[in-house]
């Protein structure tokens, strides 16, 4: 039994090789577990746009909301791994998979990784008018009155909302949640008041800013933000050691074919490169820069262990 065993792995890898020796022979599709129009389906066709010229042949983008990408990522993940249906994903995916109870999927076993397109932090931000001046204060409010200062996200299970929800577990505090259909949703609610502060995407938010709009209280990532020099960092401000880096990113099914994962990560580096593509992830406040297959893999499994973290102390749960 072990010969035969042997010989039908032999002969699947031999498969394998002459499968990807000749790849990509057929359209390939992209799909994206998130509304058509939002931050990731535009990164998507960005990079597919592109991406097919170097291929040689068509990439469509397909959409699959729900769940904060789940949907799309399982879909994904029970497909066949031959380099023709892959997932353009982001953050949401190790935050979303450590909070439900019903993702079915192994979060990073079951994908093969390719890269990483774009990183981008978050601004925590204020209306221009709020009386806080700084994250301190912020937090400092938050531990006198528990859960009275109120903050709008994208979505339960949204990076948004498990950014704030880190930021509070970390702090001790007690922020209320006000979840909305979508992050320009919950800017709006913020713009009227209705909530007191938001972790929002760089992209969205930072021209808002700049018109004086809202106002930056920090940036979630270890470094400050390119387009926003003078506002510092959560870990300066307030918080040592926080950080919060959200992406999107190509993966496959689990088993891609090694030539295969080698030949997308080589064409999504040469898109990055193209002048035309980097500012338009730029201008959506993206740093456009790509990872080995390893690295992005290490980044999910570290993320989704942080997310696993919050979900155990602070007992947060998606049913």
């Amino acid at each position: 039994m072990s010969r035969l065993m042997l010989a039908a792995a032999l002969l699947l890898a031999a498969l394998g090789a002459a499968s990807a020796q000749s790849y990509p022979n057929r359209l390939i599709k992209f799909m994206q577990g998130f509304p058509p129009g939002g931050n990731v389906d535009i990164i998507a066709r960005i990079l597919a746009s592109e991406m097919e010229k170097g291929l040689g042949l068509s990439i469509v983008v397909e959409a699959k909301p729900g769940l904060a990408g789940a949907l799309a990522a399982e879909t994904i993940a029970r497909a066949e791994p031959d380099g023709y249906s892959l997932l353009v994903l982001a953050s949401a995916h190790p935050a979303y998979a450590a909070l439900s109870k019903n993702v079915r999927y192994k979060v990073v076993d079951d994908f093969t990784w390719v890269s990483v397109a774009s990183f981008y932090p978050f601004l925590i931000a204020v209306r221009k008018d709020s009386r806080f001046q700084t994250l301190k204060q912020l937090i400092d409010e938050a531990r006198a009155n528990p859960g009275a200062l109120k903050y709008g996200s994208a979505g339960v299970g949204s990076i948004l909302h498990t950014t704030v929800e880190l930021l509070g577990n970390d702090t001790k505090t007690k922020f209320l949640h006000v979840p909305y259909r979508g992050e320009a949703p919950a800017l709006t609610g913020m713009l009227t008041g209705d909530i007191d502060f938001i972790a929002a995407t760089t992209g969205p938010i930072t021209p808002r800013i700049h018109s004086g709009e809202f106002r930056a209280l920090a940036v979630t990532g270890m470094t400050r933000w390119r387009d926003l020099p003078n506002v510092p960092t959560v870990h300066e401000a307030a918080v040592p050691g926080f950080e919060v880096i959200s992406w999107t990113g190509l993966a496959g099914p689990a088993n891609l074919p090694r030539p295969i994962v080698d030949r997308l990560n080589a064409e999504l580096r040469r898109t990055l490169a193209v002048g035309d593509v980097k500012s338009k992830l730029e201008a959506m406040g993206g740093d456009p820069r790509a990872t080995t297959p390893e690295e992005m893999k290490a980044l999910v499994a570290r993320q989704y262990e942080t997310w696993k973290r919050l979900a155990n102390e602070a007992n947060l749960r998606i049913e």
